[in-house]
C-alpha cells in the first residue's frame, strides 16, 4: 500500500489501483452520514476534489490522488456511509481507478513513512 499526505490509501490490483481513507481519517472525521463518488469513466486530475463526505462533525472533499479515469466505485459506503468507520482500509474503498502514469506511484508515501507523518 502506498500513502498521500491527504490521508488516503492506494492499493494495486492488477493494471488499477484501489483507493480509501485511512483509519486516522475515518477517526478524525467521525461518524460519517453521507458519501457522494464519482462516476465511472471520469477522467480526474491529481489534486482535483472527487468524494464529498459528511460526518457528524463537518463535511469534506476527498481529491484525487493520481491522474487517471474512476473504472468502478463502491455502491456499499453509498448506501451505508458509516461503513467508512468501521472498516476504512478494506472492505470501505472509495473508487477504483486506472493511474494515468503508474509510475506515479513511486512518489507516494510507504507505510512507514505515513505512520511518522500522523506520529
Amino acid at each position: 500500500m502506498k500513502y498521500t499526505e491527504e490521508h488516503e490509501w492506494l492499493k494495486p490490483e492488477g493494471d488499477v489501483v484501489i483507493v480509501g481513507i485511512t483509519q486516522h481519517a475515518a477517526d478524525a472525521l467521525g461518524e460519517l452520514v453521507f458519501v457522494e463518488l464519482p462516476d465511472v469513466g471520469t477522467e480526474v486530475e491529481k489534486g482535483e476534489e472527487i468524494v464529498v463526505i459528511e460526518s457528524v462533525k463537518a463535511a469534506s472533499d476527498i481529491t484525487a490522488p493520481l491522474d487517471g479515469e474512476i473504472t468502478e466505485v463502491n455502491q456499499a459506503i453509498v448506501d451505508a456511509p458509516t461503513l467508512v468507520n468501521e472498516d476504512p482500509t478494506a472492505a470501505a474503498w472509495f473508487f477504483k481507478m486506472k493511474l494515468k502514469d503508474p509510475s506515479e506511484m513511486d512518489g507516494l508515501m510507504d507505510e512507514d513513512a505515513y505512520k511518522a507523518l500522523i506520529d
